[in-house]
């Protein structure tokens, strides 16, 4: 089971992130948000926070009389993210596997937006989330379904199986781990959780021109996308990447949906 890299991010990709991650991330997360039923006074953590935007809004919602925390295994986003923080909200450098810097029950709720799909081994951050929450504490987590891929990423995985590429296995790998709504409510009941709500929706994604289509992919997945190519490859790589996606019409392939669940500690 292949884990992601950390070390492929660059100050660029996390800048071009930042920008790029409105529309999609973003608007995900506030509707995840919404479910969470999010209040005043509470005490949040989002957790795989990426530059912040979504913890700010979070922030904008409990009000000073609540407090968000944002954590984030790659340290150039937690950078842009500090530029956000105030008296009510505050980053880190952290991840999933290993929240011991909080108490038990700490959190009234904790959100994983755009994050589950990048954990290779999802029940250890279960445990360790449901510890951090408090009695009747909620977890709110919208992903991409299984079943549901990237067209774009099976283009890659045709254009990386050639000759140019395929000694570079690492960079032909996926490195994105979904569940199914099967895979994912086992998961939480096994880690002690209520669910109140697991579905898989339409995931309506804008059309995008190849070239952004690809620099918003190396954006969120952080430099992994061909990030394990030499960089003369690489190059290469976008440009053949570039006249696949220019041949195919991405409107034909398979409906994009996403998973989003609510569930609560008893």
């Amino acid at each position: 089971m292949k884990a992601v890299s950390l070390d492929l991010d660059t100050e660029d990709l996390a800048q071009l992130y930042e920008r790029v991650s409105a529309d999609r991330q973003f608007k995900a997360g506030r509707r995840l948000i919404e479910e969470l039923k999010v209040s005043v006074g509470e005490s949040i953590l989002d957790l795989g926070c990426g530059t912040g935007l979504l913890a700010e809004y979070i922030a904008g919602i409990v009000g000073t009389g609540g407090s968000v925390t944002g954590i984030d295994p790659l340290p150039l986003r937690i950078e842009i993210a500090q530029g956000r923080a105030r008296p009510n909200l505050s980053f880190k450098t952290g991840n999933a596997y290993d929240l011991s810097g909080f108490a038990p029950a700490t959190f009234d709720a904790v959100c994983l937006n755009a994050v589950f799909h990048w954990l290779p081994e999802k029940k250890e951050p279960l445990r360790q989330i449901y510890r951090v929450l408090k009695s009747g504490g909620r977890i709110g987590i919208s992903t991409g379904a299984k079943g549901s891929p990237n067209p774009l990423h099976e283009i890659k995985q045709r254009v990386l199986s050639r000759e140019s590429y395929k000694e570079y296995s690492a960079a032909a790998q996926t490195a994105v781990h979904r569940v199914s709504a099967e895979e994912l409510s086992s998961l939480l009941i096994e880690a002690g959780f209520t669910i109140q709500a697991l579905e898989e929706r339409p995931s309506p994604q804008p059309q995008l021109a190849p070239e952004a289509a690809i620099r918003f992919s190396e954006a969120s997945s952080f430099g992994n996308f061909l990030g394990h190519l030499p960089a003369k490859l690489r190059e290469r790589a976008r440009e053949d990447l570039k006249r696949e996606l220019e041949q195919t019409d991405v409107r034909a392939s398979r409906e994009r949906l996403r998973l989003i669940a609510i569930a609560v500690k008893p």
